[in-house]
């Protein structure tokens, strides 16, 4: 069924408020290197992808989600997110999918496989929670859900929002340093897939993300763990 046209307008509206505040708010509070600008100009504008990142805040989406527009950009989010009226009004415009952390989310993981089968980006940040101190922690197995033939792998890695809040407070705008990968095809093992052989699969990936930044943020995936 339809949606009214009134909650079209209305949604559209929020969209375009919401977009033009993210924007606002990134370019007073954020400063990108032309190094930056320019690896994300590398990014494909058509076919399915999978952007695996690095998390240390919850500022890298918008950032990613602004400068890829208008190309199709979704990610996950808990659903907490969803519990205040500020925090889902972008997830809502951003069409963001919720997921409860706690168990398997059946509904989320179709979500997702949803997001790969329309030809959209689907950006997942397999450490699954943010690194306070803005060194990689070890990745989860999920995203190897998503592994298919038709869709690359492209890795992001960022460094330098971990001052963001100290930052702030100052009233500084943080440089924020981010880097692409060439895309790549993971290759799902014949028989059965065990968690071992996933893990594996996801430490290969996460490691071409830590191959992208400096040594000192690499964590679980630095020379020295």
């Amino acid at each position: 069924m339809n949606k009214p046209v009134g909650k079209i307008t209305i949604s559209i509206m929020r969209d375009f408020i919401v977009n033009c505040l993210v924007r606002l708010a990134i370019a007073l509070t954020i400063k990108l290197d032309k190094t930056s600008k320019k690896a994300l100009q590398t990014i494909p504008g058509k076919g399915p992808a999978l952007l695996i990142m690095n998390h240390v805040s919850n500022i890298e989406g918008p950032v990613i989600y602004s400068r890829l527009q208008p190309r199709n950009t979704i990610a996950l989010g808990k659903a907490e997110l969803w519990d205040s009226f500020g925090t889902r009004q972008m997830m809502e415009a951003w069409k963001c999918i919720p997921i409860t952390r706690s168990g398997v989310d059946q509904k989320a993981i179709a979500a997702c496989r949803g997001v790969l089968e329309r030809g959209d980006f689907l950006c997942i940040a397999p450490e699954g929670t943010r690194s306070k101190s803005g060194k990689m922690k070890k990745a989860k197995p999920g995203v190897t859900l998503f592994i298919t033939p038709d869709a690359p792998v492209i890795p992001l890695a960022f460094w330098g929002l971990e001052n963001y809040s100290k930052n702030l407070k100052k009233l500084r705008r943080t440089p924020m340093h981010i880097r692409v990968g060439e895309p790549f095809y993971p290759k799902k093992p014949s028989g059965r897939f065990s968690g071992e052989k996933r893990q594996e699969m996801v430490d290969d990936m996460m490691n071409r993300v830590a191959a992208l930044m400096p040594e000192e943020y690499r964590g679980y995936y630095g020379s020295d763990s």
